[in-house]
């Protein structure tokens, strides 16, 4: 009888001893060579700067002591070249040699830092982090207590402070996208609690993360309190769009703070609604037909489209064309932007696949922690998956959106007078 294969892949921490010390050994090898080349590099750019007798400013001094990096390999020892840079620029200041690859004092790489608060959101206790750390990366793991991953949860929420502080005078958001994250990350003993997380596109097509705050049940109340945040700190140009779903709350608090901002409502929330008012039978069918709206290269083709749904369903299932029909007009919202954008602005799919890992799909997790330790959490992930993020394609069309003179007619610029 052919012996089963298995399709169990071992963590790093259960590699075999030998295949663990070769991979230790690569990635030690390959961080001494690129240590190397970097500093060749800097010697050889400054190379022709020498003092009045002739002598190089830049040179090699020897190594600095051997330390230890924590890496998801385990502990690697590197032995870091010095450089005795005595070149001093126009104000004063004495240059110095930093490594952009190994920085100073760094003991964990990134990977460890973002490792930290995904295990946290999992529900594991900061008591119980160096057993959960030490079954993933290995033994050779040490350095990750409870007090130190206190620490650094301490640091984390100061910067999670000074971020929903900062000014955001001159930052100018075209687009933005808003949803409520309901999780099972410890929001304390009121399950009403949520994430109010809201992204924005810059003239450059660049997203960013804007605000992650808590709020109830996505309320008006609450999403009012975001958006005056916001604009208090200067975010004082409405975007021309804004991206959410069906929850009554943001529309509600963006038409007080907002009233110019167009309203979009996400076709991803919004198919999986009406979806759910219909049996398995027809599902498959009527998510074809909606695709064909919101996929439409114009919009009287996807009213057309639209109607063709309502005539097919509305006499035996009324519910769902109704939850289809009561946002019709901010369904279509995208196709008086660039055609280029639409696959950008007609979901909320930014955040949702940044926060898909975080969503609620079980029970609140047991043994609540505080909505503060939540939120520095996820916005420690969120940076994380922020540096990630691609840009809006067709990024310079963003220039002409917000400019009166032209406007976009199914996705094609016009000038506006002559539209």
């Amino acid at each position: 009888m052919k012996e089963a294969t298995s399709n169990v892949i071992s963590l790093p921490g259960q590699i075999p001893d030998p295949l663990s010390q070769i991979l230790r050994q690569g990635a030690q090898r390959m961080l001494s060579q690129a240590i190397e080349a970097e500093v060749a590099d800097y010697l050889a750019r400054y190379a022709a700067e020498v003092d009045d007798q002739g002598r190089r400013l830049v040179v090699r001094n020897g190594v600095a002591s051997e330390r230890e990096i924590q890496t998801p390999l385990g502990q690697l020892k590197v032995r870091q070249p010095r450089v005795n840079d005595k070149r001093i620029d126009a104000s004063g200041v004495r240059q110095r040699f930093s490594s952009a690859i190994l920085p100073p004092y760094l003991r964990r790489t990134k990977a460890i830092e973002e490792l930290i608060p995904w295990l946290y959101l999992k529900g594991i206790s900061s008591g119980d982090f160096s057993d959960a750390l030490t079954a993933l990366l290995g033994k050779d793991a040490p350095g990750l207590s409870a007090s130190t991953v206190g620490r650094l949860k301490e640091s984390w929420q100061q910067d999670y402070d000074i971020w929903c502080k900062r000014s955001l005078v001159g930052r100018r958001y075209v687009y933005i996208w808003a949803d409520g994250i309901h999780s099972n990350i410890r929001l304390g003993e009121d399950d009403r609690v949520c994430m109010l997380v809201v992204m924005g596109a810059t003239l450059d097509g660049t997203k960013e993360l804007i605000a992650v705050e808590s709020g109830y049940r996505e309320s008006t109340l609450s999403w009012k309190s975001v958006l005056l945040g916001l604009r208090d700190r200067g975010m004082d140009v409405a975007p021309e769009l804004a991206t959410g779903d069906g929850a009554l709350g943001f529309w509600a608090a963006m038409s007080e703070v907002y009233p110019s901002t167009k309203q979009q409502r996400c076709w991803v929330h919004k198919t999986a609604n009406v979806i759910d008012k219909l049996p398995k039978s027809k599902q498959a069918e009527a998510k074809g037909l909606l695709h064909e709206i919101y996929m439409a290269d114009k919009k009287v083709d996807a009213n057309r489209a639209f109607d063709r749904f309502i005539e097919i369903y509305g006499d035996n299932y009324q519910k769902a064309c109704k939850c289809l029909s009561k946002d019709r007009a901010e369904l279509f919202n995208f196709f008086d932007f660039p055609a280029k954008h639409w696959k950008h602005i007609r979901s909320t799919n930014p955040i949702e696949s940044t926060f898909a890992t975080i969503r609620l799909r079980t029970k609140k997790t047991k043994g609540c922690g505080s909505v503060a330790a939540a939120l520095t959490m996820v916005f420690k992930l969120a940076q994380c998956a922020e540096k990630k993020w691609n840009k809006l394609h067709g990024a310079k069309l963003l220039a002409d959106v917000i400019d009166a003179r032209f406007v976009f007619i199914d996705g094609i610029k016009m000038d506006a007078i002559a539209a």
